[in-house]
């Protein structure tokens, strides 16, 4: 279904003529309409100064990876001109040369076109070691012909017999298994998949058995899922779409998603997933909680896929087959269980997928590539969650030392993986902002931490180090152990409110006696999931703390 989705896909875009594919053009090699030099031109411009590869344009492809193959017209400087580089060998260099002037020949004869019988006479009379060159010219470098100002490549007749020259009808006949049709296979697939993290530069195949270990019934190549050239070169061309625009795709670690639908759309989960403006995330929970069913009953089918490299060849490690409803239902699930109040406790904007999945680890690079997934599937599938996630979110709070424990978007974290594995529970307003009358222990305890720093730092402001940055550890996995100590060490610090800053010595006293006359007990222990709650009950009174302790003692900033 992937390779069919990827080709239906091509219909909608304006491809390029058959086999043309987009080409860095270094030089221009100027002819008059008889073939005679006029000197050669830099196609670089404003556009692409700095690029020394040149200007972009579609121009002939073919897949060679061994052997002697030109490409007609426009090529390196060792076909075109059979100019050798260091390390090239002279004799393969003019092997090269002499294959491309017998295509241009062909193509000469074959349509008669007066702009290629111009480029066929300036080669029969190339002289290269007689020839004058650009300083800057190197044989790497991509080359074309412009005849009394105009591309031979752009001519329909020249596009016309590459499409017959690269599409042979040779070989025995089968079904094609993409269009169904009674077609020659393409022994290899003309169109290479590039900008695959990882992966080569010059393109990889996504069909392909390239060692014996993949090989079967004798099929070799791509030859093992018979495709015809026209639906190979569409689905290529339909993935290198997909990855150029960046609506429709996200690199996340070793991996690539693509999305597309398969009737146009101009709903972006590209940029949901990425960069969600809190616009576009308002109009999604709206059609999602008041019933808008015109959004979510949208039949359109929905399409993701994940590719990585993996020896030479790309892999497909993920495939989603849905409606756009279902996507956009999923989505809104998303984005609600992740609603939270800023440090400040004001509302706070929608969360993209990199910071939910960063707060997992110390540094982008230690990310793996199955936290990125875990998430997107959520996303996009729906379901729960997995539990690792909150382990991976409690474990990183621990080990922060220079940084907050308990960041908005590690909160928002936590508070996805709880209620995902809830669907019962309001997600819609579940645990957004502190709630007073939630009784769960450990989230008291979380919260009662949470004011026993904001006493510290009202009493002692600019200390280095809190009771949170050397005791948060233990307060959130074995409350018993630690906070009859915490709360003995407080009262110095409320002793001295009393007296200095009457105002804040009231608002934290008050905290204390609404959280302690809930609390029977300190829990022993606390599980991995009540560790999650500890942490939402820690970030959401912090919250609090920097709203409310904002107002006393003179406007003075109190709070970590």
């Amino acid at each position: 279904m992937l390779l069919e989705s990827l080709r239906e896909y091509s219909t909608r875009l304006d491809l390029p003529p058959v086999m043309y594919v987009k080409t860095p053009i270094r030089w221009f090699i100027d002819l008059d309409s008889q073939g005679n030099l006029l000197g050669f031109v830099s196609a670089t411009g404003p556009e692409t100064r700095g690029k020394d590869r040149g200007k972009i344009m579609y121009a002939p492809n073919i897949v060679r990876s061994s052997g002697v193959k030109p490409k007609l017209l426009a090529d390196k400087g060792d076909y075109v001109l059979g100019l050798a580089s260091e390390k090239s060998k002279l004799e393969r260099v003019n092997e090269c040369h002499r294959a491309f002037i017998d295509l241009v020949r062909q193509c000469a004869i074959s349509t008669g076109n007066k702009s290629v019988q111009a480029v066929l006479r300036f080669l029969e009379n190339w002289d290269p070691e007689g020839a004058r060159l650009p300083e800057d010219f190197n044989p790497g470098d991509n080359l074309t012909f412009r005849v009394d100002g105009r591309l031979p490549i752009e001519d329909p007749d020249v596009q016309s017999f590459w499409a017959d020259y690269t599409n042979p009808q040779e070989g025995e006949a089968t079904t094609c298994l993409l269009c169904g049709q009674l077609k020659t296979p393409a022994e290899r697939h003309p169109v290479k998949i590039k900008g695959i993290p990882g992966g080569q530069t010059a393109g990889m195949a996504l069909v392909s058995a390239n060692a014996a270990a993949f090989e079967s019934y004798g099929l070799q190549a791509s030859l093992i899922a018979p495709i015809c050239y026209d639906c190979a070169e569409r689905y290529g061309k339909a993935a290198n779409a997909l990855i150029e625009n960046d609506a429709t795709h996200l690199r996340l670690g070793s991996c690539i998603y693509l999305f597309w639908t398969r009737e146009p759309s101009n709903f972006s989960i590209a940029s949901l997933l990425s960069n969600p403006q809190p616009e576009d995330v308002k109009a999604l929970l709206a059609a999602v909680y008041t019933g808008r069913q015109a959004d979510l009953e949208d039949d359109n089918l929905f399409y993701a896929t994940a590719l990585s490299s993996s020896g030479g060849r790309v892999a497909v490690r993920d495939w989603l087959e849905t409606t756009l409803g279902d996507v956009k239902r999923n989505l809104g699930h998303y984005f609600a269980l992740q609603r939270l109040v800023d440090a400040g406790g004001r509302e706070g904007p929608p969360l993209g997928l990199f910071p939910l999945a960063w707060s997992t680890v110390r540094e982008p690079k230690d990310l793996p590539p199955t936290t990125t997934r875990a998430l997107l599937h959520f996303a996009l599938k729906g379901g729960a969650l997995p539990h690792w996630l909150l382990y991976e979110a409690i474990k990183r709070a621990r080990a922060e030392k220079d940084q907050e424990k308990i960041t908005r978007s590690r909160a928002a974290l936590i508070k996805m993986v709880l209620f995902s594995q809830k669907p019962n529970l309001a997600e819609g307003s579940a645990l957004e902002k502190l709630d007073t009358s939630n009784r769960n222990p450990a989230y008291l305890c979380g919260r009662l931490l949470a004011v026993l720093e904001g006493i510290q730092w009202s009493a002692l402001p600019g200390i280095k180090a809190t009771i949170v940055d050397r005791f948060y550890g233990t307060a959130s996995t074995a409350p018993a152990a630690v906070f009859s100590r915490l709360l003995r060490g407080s009262q110095s610090h409320l002793g001295k409110l009393r007296k200095e800053k009457p105002g804040l010595y009231y608002y934290w006293q008050q905290a204390l006696e609404s959280i302690l006359g809930n609390l029977s007990s300190f829990p022993p222990v606390l599980t991995l999931e009540e560790q999650g709650y500890f942490a939402l009950g820690y970030y959401h009174q912090r919250a609090a703390n920097r709203e409310g302790t904002n107002s006393k003692e003179d406007g003075e900033e109190t709070r970590p």
